[in-house]
């Protein structure tokens, strides 16, 4: 599974410059405005975690994944490289969105680095990371059903597929009678890794499944 990891963050490295670019630009475009810090951290982690997609596509193009099954790893090690690669991904983007959106934030002085703001950028960070990973996992057991191509139009169904759930369960607690305290959404945000944890394991077995059944 090393193997796996290492070939997937290779091959994405080449993709690192334009990608470098794409960000600096935004940050550029986006921090000082509305959106600020908070929406540039958000959109750094969701554009590193598209990337895992893109490794599907250098996989189809090299015919590795035929290639790999004559090794000795199995396809589940496959499948749990992509989701290992896919935190890798997300971590990255998250921590690149923070770092950056904190030193703009602090030339334009719209960030404090006392206590309180450093907690706020953490806890920013970990919920975009959280997100950004429910998202991406969502998208590898489409890649594996439907192949990279079909899994790259298809990935608008990994935002709608969370946002519907996250809504549903938003009107449950409120027919619940549930009052949405700030309290709560600090209980909830500091279980998210959990959450996104458990999310990423059944993704990981759909995956399995739906990967088990192709012949390659």
């Amino acid at each position: 599974m090393k193997s796996e990891i290492l070939k997937d963050c290779l091959n994405v490295s080449h993709n690192a410059r334009s990608m470098l670019l794409i960000l600096v630009v935004l940050a550029a475009v986006i921090i000082p405005t509305t959106s600020g810090i908070e929406g540039y951290i958000f959109i750094c982690a969701f554009l590193c975690s598209r990337m895992i997609v893109t490794t599907f596509v250098f996989d189809d193009t090299s015919k590795w994944t035929r290639y790999a099954m004559t090794t000795p790893i199995s396809k589940r090690d496959l499948v749990a490289g992509k989701f290992v690669v896919l935190v890798i991904f997300c971590t990255v983007g998250s921590l690149f969105g923070m770092a950056v959106g904190a030193i703009v934030g602090a030339v334009l002085k719209a960030v404090s680095f006392d206590p309180v703001g450093i907690g706020e950028l953490l806890l920013l960070t970990l919920t975009a990371w959280v997100i950004s990973l429910i998202f991406g996992s969502i998208s590898i057991p489409l890649v594996f059903k439907f192949g990279a191509e079909k899994g790259r139009a298809l990935l608008l169904v990994s935002f709608l597929i969370p946002a519907a759930i996250g809504f549903v369960l938003y009107r449950l607690l409120v027919l619940l009678g549930v009052e949405i305290t700030d309290q709560l959404i600090f209980v909830l945000l500091c279980c998210s890794p959990v959450i996104a944890f458990l999310w990423c394991c059944a993704m990981y077995q759909i995956s399995c499944r739906i990967f088990a059944r192709q012949e390659l």
